[in-house]
């Protein structure tokens, strides 16, 4: 009897027990892994139904994109030492190139690195200089490497004057592109435009090197007259210098042609 009446409650209410049991395990496993199985197993029924990768294809894309990068760069280089070569032949050739190789962040515009030393003939008190002007000079040498200080240090001054009309001042370095000369008149022949070069009475630079382009004027600062400038040499992108000993005289020959071209192109209409 009792036999029987199980009989008859699993044929009614077995199916519903196992379908009911089976739904709650599943629903207790998509919790445990998220459903992880389910995206899996709809991963497998679309695989058939995906478009076929070209794997050769995709390597090929990759390849090219990648000698475009390595092109573009080596375009960037080029461009900067052909600088460097027309300033070697304006200077008699007779300056050291030297890369860039290492530039603290927390002193990215007060110094740099370079990759010549002792034993490429650098010294103590050299100019660094890149096409455009002045970068700066050297103040620590080891027999590969030398540390050059930068103009647009806080802690540098250099001795300069206006290409137009010769006033003369001190440009100290503010950490950034942008400099402030400090003249010595009280009433300085100043406008915005004129082009600050390194002065003939510096003691630590070669005279007539450009630095930069004045871009505004204050006439009423404290103690003297000022001027903001904007250095000529984007020294926060610079990759590599020329290295030339203080002493040449070469400098000064550059330096007249340059000042005659300038004033030429002032003097025109």
């Amino acid at each position: 009897m009792v036999v029987d009446s199980m009989r008859r409650w699993w044929a009614r209410y077995g199916l519903a027990l196992v379908l009911s049991t089976l739904a709650l395990g599943g629903a207790f496993g998509l919790q445990q892994t998220r459903g992880a199985g389910l995206v899996e197993l709809y991963r497998l029924l679309k695989l058939p139904f995906q478009p076929e990768i070209d794997v050769d294809r995709v390597l090929r894309q990759t390849g090219t994109e990648q000698m475009r990068t390595q092109l573009r760069e080596l375009q960037h280089q080029n461009q900067q030492l052909r600088g460097l070569l027309s300033l070697q032949k304006t200077l008699g050739n007779t300056g050291i190139v030297a890369p860039t190789i290492a530039r603290s962040a927390d002193h990215w515009w007060q110094q740099l690195t370079l990759g010549r030393g002792q034993f490429d003939g650098v010294r103590v008190g050299d100019a660094a200089i890149a096409p455009g002007g002045l970068v700066g000079r050297v103040e620590a040498v080891t027999p590969h490497t030398s540390r050059v200080l930068l103009i647009s240090s806080p802690t540098s001054r250099v001795g300069v004057s206006l290409s137009r009309t010769r006033a003369m001042g001190v440009l100290r370095g503010t950490g950034s592109h942008m400099a402030v000369m400090q003249f010595f008149d009280k009433e300085p022949q100043a406008q915005v435009g004129d082009t600050v070069v390194t002065s003939g009475i510096s003691s630590l630079y070669p005279s007539g090197l450009a630095l930069g382009t004045i871009r505004s004027v204050d006439l009423q600062a404290s103690p003297s007259p000022e001027a903001a400038v904007e250095l000529a040499v984007p020294l926060n992108i610079l990759e590599w210098v020329s290295i030339h000993h203080h002493d040449t005289t070469l400098f000064r020959e550059a330096a007249s042609e340059d000042l005659a071209n300038e004033n030429l192109s002032i003097a025109a209409p």
